[in-house]
């Protein structure tokens, strides 16, 4: 079953599969002069292994407006709910080892 939504004119398509989502609770994000590349990834504690779930690769135009676009949610998931609390003494991204050329 096929779910359509209207945005700015576009059709687009939510598959029942795809409309179920896939839970991730890390993102990796590497880049290189014309693409950005996000793993989402889902850590199981107690496993030493972590499995990439997804792979979205992005123009540096469309990875910039994804940040404003999840910047403006955050502000107003805040405004609505209070202030998400992030772990430990402030936000420090992990290191993954090497950032290549995607």
């Amino acid at each position: 079953m096929n779910k359509e939504q209207e945005n700015n004119g576009i059709q687009i398509e939510l598959t029942e599969e795809t409309g179920q989502g896939i839970y991730s609770n890390l993102a990796v994000i590497a880049h290189s002069s014309s693409e950005f590349v996000v793993d989402f990834v889902r850590m199981m504690p107690g496993l030493p292994k972590a499995k990439v779930q997804s792979r979205i690769i992005l123009t540096p135009e469309h990875a910039k407006r994804l940040m404003l676009a999840l910047i403006d949610n955050v502000k107003k998931f805040e405004s609505q709910l209070g202030e998400i609390k992030l772990q430990g003494q402030g936000f420090t991204p992990p290191i993954m080892g090497p950032v290549g050329e995607a």
